[in-house]
């Protein structure tokens, strides 16, 4: 019985690949697809009474997916044909099947996303797939290593200091503190310098088109990190801050950029995490309340898995000075830091008494509301 059951699936194994080497390409009617729309493809059929293949063990979500910390677990299943099972396959490999159809493996996986293609042909030729996926994310597993697997570091940084309009002055040190930034994060942490937009003396439509690049790149894994320094204003009697461009000119608001306008970027850009850093003239006004700080933070994977849109600002609704405590306190503990992972409330917790000993301002930092804050926080992770 044995050797007749081989001789069998190795026969169907034959049919199997001429048919989709044939038959399938000039059938408009095959693999008539399933399921949800996920990028993973639930099941393809070739037919009405095409095999049906069910998986017991482990428990697929809707997505067809599954995640384990174990490196190899047990799949259970059936397979099922009203005329009766030719063969099954999984990622091209034989599978034993039961009398009743039932089949079990183990499968050993691989760090990260395990795809996995069942299929199984019913002796009439009808083929049935059902692909499903399983990620393996070992427990001794940092939250580095997890972050680099999922997730890219974004930036954007903006330093201006010449404006054309001659009433608004000059300014000495933004692009030498923007660049300060992107030294050190390129040099200490991870963010890859192809995933930085550095932007100098840069007009508003430069900063519009950096901000439309980054809603369209960003996705739900990734962390941004935003960081403006230059003139700030501050419109007391509408409420509105806003940042000045290169181009802003200073009887008219039609260059310039309104917390308001950020703040809808930030809710299209879908990032897990963005902590936006302004260093400039009344930029606390980017707050709707008051600042959330506190001196305790909660354990570091748990900030991480909560999403966060934080902002940490250089003053209230004060000016600023042009050679900037607050930027020469943040490149310095950013420098300093020594912990793989660095909470920007930690960073902002370690530079706060300082900048207000040095300076008439008074720093903040909380969360941007109404824009997906879940009381998570930007994580900044060290270079290994």
């Amino acid at each position: 019985m044995m050797n007749r059951k081989l001789i069998s699936f190795a026969a169907g194994f034959i049919i199997c690949v001429s048919v989709l080497q044939g038959q399938v390409m000039k059938s408009e009617k095959l693999f008539l697809k399933t399921g949800p729309e996920t990028g993973q493809k639930p099941a393809e059929t070739s037919g009405p009474a095409a095999p049906r293949i069910e998986i017991i063990s482990p428990i697929l979500d809707d997505s067809y997916e599954f995640e384990t910390s174990e490196a190899e677990i047990p799949l259970f299943g059936t397979v099922s044909d009203d005329a009766g099972i030719d063969f099954a396959v999984l990622n091209a490999e034989l599978v034993f099947l039961s009398d009743r159809g039932q089949f079990s493996q183990r499968l050993k996986l691989s760090p990260g996303e395990n795809l996995l293609v069942m299929g199984a042909m019913d002796v009439d030729k009808n083929y049935t797939e059902l692909r499903f996926t399983i990620t393996y994310t070992p427990a001794g597993l940092s939250l580095a290593d997890k972050v680099g697997r999922e997730s890219n570091f974004y930036a954007l940084i903006i330093g201006i200091n010449h404006y054309s309009d001659p009433d608004l002055s000059s300014l000495e040190n933004p692009i030498n503190d923007a660049q300060r930034l992107y030294d050190v994060l390129t040099a200490n942490y991870t963010f890859d310098p192809e995933n930085i937009h550095f932007l100098k003396d840069a007009d508003r439509e430069e900063i519009i088109i950096a901000l439309d690049i980054l809603s369209g790149k960003v996705t739900p894994d990734d962390n941004l990190l935003i960081y403006y320094t230059g003139h700030g204003h501050y419109d007391e009697q509408a409420n509105i801050g806003y940042w000045l461009p290169s181009n802003a000119r200073r009887f008219t608001t039609a260059d310039w950029i309104g917390n308001s306008q950020l703040v809808d970027f930030l809710k299209r850009i879908e990032s897990k995490h963005t902590l936006l850093i302004t260093d400039a003239c009344f930029s606390g006004s980017i707050f709707k309340t008051k600042s959330s700080f506190s001196d305790v933070a909660p354990a570091v994977e748990k900030l991480y898995d909560l999403p966060s849109r934080k902002a940490m600002t250089s003053g209230t609704l004060t000016e600023v000075p042009d050679r900037s405590p607050f930027a020469r306190y943040l490149m310095d503990r950013l420098e300093e830091n020594r912990e793989l992972y660095y909470p920007a409330e930690q960073l902002f917790s370690s530079m706060r008494i300082a900048v207000i000993n040095n300076s008439d301002a008074i720093p903040q930092y909380g969360e941007i509301r109404n824009v997906g804050d879940e009381g998570g926080d930007f994580i900044f992770i060290r270079r290994q």
